[in-house]
């Protein structure tokens, strides 16, 4: 059996209704998990104090707002190759969630960066980054929005998604690029003197796990909406 076999809108709708009910369960479970482990089970940090513990929900959401992006480039890169309609829907599917969990990354960052520098916001190289890929979020879905024919809409965005990867590399490695921001280094390292104490550690993986595992359901679930509102134009158009 053949992967590419999904692209077939049936048989996509087939296999996302039997998986969305047991990944919908679990990363509810992880999620509430990984929060509650973390916001009520970890201790306050010696520097930071209580302040840490915004971690368990902006780390996750920050990957999420890079890799949705960089999972929205790899289904336009197929639906430039293969013209799989499944992969553009997929990727238009995810830039709303995209642009969800971008805001909620800023906004925690923000929260967090009051207490620690004394602002809420800083034209530091992350930060900046990441709100040039929010643009390009926003930018991403007026696209889809503004050209009526949707095959060339998927072109146009699917170009879009290529030179805005670009920032989302950038926002990924920003700190490793320009030692002088202020942002902290990274939260996940496999230097252990890196990464964050394994007290934070574990329900800060625990949490990600979730949250990668809601990105995946609510993509599925956006998707199919975006494949029954395609067969909805083509019967209209059909009709008219």
């Amino acid at each position: 059996m053949s992967l590419w076999e999904y692209a077939n809108p049936a048989k996509f709708m087939t296999l996302s209704a039997r998986i969305l009910p047991a990944l919908a369960i679990t990363s509810s479970c992880l999620l509430l998990i990984g929060l509650l482990w973390g916001f009520f089970f970890t201790p306050a940090d010696y520097k930071q104090g209580s302040t840490v513990k915004i971690i368990f929900l902006h780390v996750p959401t920050a990957l999420m707002a890079i890799n949705a992006w960089l999972m929205m480039l790899v289904a336009s890169l197929i639906w430039l190759i293969r013209r799989h309609h499944v992969s553009a829907l997929a990727a238009k599917a995810a830039a709303p969630i995209g642009i969800t969990m971008t805001l909620i990354a800023i906004a925690t960052g923000a929260i967090w960066g009051k207490p620690m520098w004394g602002t809420y916001w800083a034209w530091d190289p992350r930060l900046t980054s990441f709100m040039i890929l929010l643009v390009f979020y926003f930018g991403y879905l007026a696209l889809w929005e503004a050209i009526e024919d949707k095959d060339t809409a998927a072109d146009l965005t699917s170009i879009l998604c290529i030179v805005g990867s670009v920032f989302a590399l950038l926002s990924r490695y920003a700190v490793n690029f320009w030692s002088q921001g202020l942002h902290q280094g990274a939260s996940l390292s496999l230097d252990k003197e890196q990464h964050v104490d394994n007290a934070f550690y574990f329900p800060l993986l625990v949490c990600i796990a979730g949250m990668v595992l809601l990105f995946v359901t609510l993509v599925l679930i956006r998707t199919r909406t975006e494949i029954r509102l395609r067969r909805l134009l083509t019967l209209r158009l059909r009709n008219s």
